[in-house]
């Protein structure tokens, strides 16, 4: 049985026009990759706007402070939903594109290792988070978001992304 969030989403006409506004290209960037390409839905301003409101609709009320962008494409869609629930937008970036003092959290690839990264300060203990994101594949990089603003005490209420690749472990 589906959950109500699922009975919600699968209810809401917009999620199919969403959906169909996003434009899948096939072995990009490498052979194999069906690369799922948001900038046709920032050119539909309809659609645009309907993942926005969908985002604000569930979020609002929900005491939240901060909206957590993860870079980069989580920086379009976090901004306007912080401001529409009032909450601060705070970026959390890969290495050494902060200036000042910065925390992180290393995190794995399927070859290699990297970091994610935010500003000291930018976040206080206690603090309610959502944390934004265009794409949830393997949930690595919101894993690493989800660590490091624990780490400094703040409590996640959810992850939220346009896109989840459901395919993959």
């Amino acid at each position: 049985m589906a959950s109500q969030d699922e009975q919600q989403q699968e209810q809401d006409p917009r999620i199919p026009k969403i959906s169909s506004a996003i434009r899948v290209i096939p072995n990009f960037p490498k052979p194999g990759i069906m690369f799922q390409d948001i900038t046709t839905l920032l050119l539909d301003t309809k659609a645009f706007s309907d993942t926005i409101d969908l985002f604000v609709e569930r979020y609002k009320g929900q005491n939240i402070s901060v909206v957590a962008g993860i870079e980069a494409r989580g920086f379009i869609f976090g901004p306007p939903i912080a401001l529409a629930i009032g909450a601060k937008f705070v970026p959390m970036r890969k290495p050494n594109k902060l200036p000042g003092e910065v925390i992180s959290e290393e995190y794995s690839l399927e070859y290699g290792k990297d970091k994610m990264e935010m500003h000291v300060g930018a976040v206080q203990a206690g603090e309610r988070a959502l944390i934004i994101d265009d794409l949830v594949a393997t949930g690595g990089t919101l894993s690493a978001a989800i660590r490091l603003l624990e780490r400094v005490g703040v409590h996640i209420v959810e992850c939220a992304c346009v896109i989840e690749l459901s395919g993959l472990k």
